[in-house]
């Protein structure tokens, strides 16, 4: 949907699941970039979890809803709540098989050797 929304291609959308992203390349594990969201700024900052998805809303016009999400007691439960889903999100959107669900450790130098 943001993919879509994107029209004027403001956001860089990276596919963690292919073979060729390296975690390592960025300073993180994949376990991190599997247990939150990760989005980088213009600038090189890194920001995660719900404050991504504001930033991508506001990106593709939605800033009404992205001002909704920071209410006190709205923007405490939604961190809450996206916390919760993040580390299960797999399971509970019923894509977690044998294969799915193991993310192994990839690395540049895992990669390189099976190359």
């Amino acid at each position: 949907m943001l993919r879509w929304m994107d029209r004027r291609q403001r956001i860089r959308f990276t596919d963690i699941s292919t073979e060729d992203f390296l975690p390592d390349q960025f300073e993180r594990s994949m376990q991190d970039f599997m247990d939150e969201i990760h989005g980088r700024l213009p600038d090189g900052r890194w920001i995660t979890g719900v404050e991504v998805f504001r930033r991508l809303y506001a990106a593709v016009g939605l800033g009404p809803l992205v001002a909704l999400t920071k209410v006190p007691g709205i923007s405490h439960g939604l961190e809450v709540g996206y916390q919760v889903f993040a580390k299960n999100r797999l399971r509970l959107t019923g894509r977690c098989d044998a294969s799915s669900c193991d993310i192994g450790t990839r690395t540049a130098e895992s990669s390189n050797a099976t190359q």
